[in-house]
């Protein structure tokens, strides 16, 4: 089987279409688009895992590692053409994949990491001080207790602030500011911390994360 680039048709991200191709001459915003896809990664009991690239999905499909899966297929790829049928093969990924392998319970991690971008999309971008919303590039991490006075590097004591307020509440207490926090701060739960952190879901994905979010989020169901 011939091993040269092939082209890749992404069916559908959305209500669009696009054929992409090959990456020599694939054009930079159909190149960006396709690399935004991502696919829903689940182990054999449907627990929801992380975002995974096309790329590992397709090495699933190849090595018959597929599970089940979700949805109407959401990206073509295209390889090699066989020498004796002259026929390319095809693989077409779907948004949900569920991999035969069940994840360990203890690798089940149900806290997403503390990162400064986790934390900024979890606040919706804005300063939980002043309530106006800023590029990532002007927020900051503020500990709502001062890490000197005590206070720990954890989810339900970080917000997103932007510099000015950040530096006007310094090393106080909102209370002692005199700036009350607009919103408690959270921990989120990983299915939580999958919805924020891809901002190209696709339907059926976002279907199937709401349907296993906790009752008491504050993104909608």
């Amino acid at each position: 089987m011939d091993t040269g680039r092939a082209p890749l048709r992404l069916i559908r991200t959305g209500t669009c279409a696009e054929t992409l191709r090959s990456p020599d001459g694939l054009p930079a915003t159909g190149l960006e688009r396709l690399n935004s896809v991502r696919l829903l990664s689940l182990d054999a009991h449907g627990r929801a895992l992380d975002w995974m690239h096309w790329q590992d999905a397709a090495c699933l499909y190849v090595r018959g590692a597929v599970a089940w899966t979700l949805g109407e297929p959401c990206l073509e790829v295209h390889g090699g053409v066989s020498r004796a049928t002259g026929l390319q093969s095809t693989i077409e990924l779907h948004p949900i994949v569920a991999a035969r392998s069940q994840a360990r319970f203890h690798a089940l991690d149900p806290t997403p990491t503390l990162t400064n971008a986790a934390l900024f999309a979890r606040d919706s971008s804005l300063c939980l001080y002043c309530g106006r919303e800023f590029p990532r590039s002007q927020l900051t991490r503020d500990h709502v207790l001062p890490l000197s006075k005590r206070g720990r590097d954890i989810w339900e004591n970080v917000v997103a602030a932007c510099f000015p307020c950040n530096s006007r509440k310094g090393n106080r207490t909102p209370q002692q500011a005199g700036m009350p926090l607009l919103a408690v701060p959270y921990r989120p739960s990983w299915i939580e911390h999958l919805i924020l952190s891809n901002r190209n879901i696709l339907a059926d994905q976002m279907a199937f994360l709401k349907s296993q979010l906790p009752k008491n989020t504050r993104l909608s169901p």
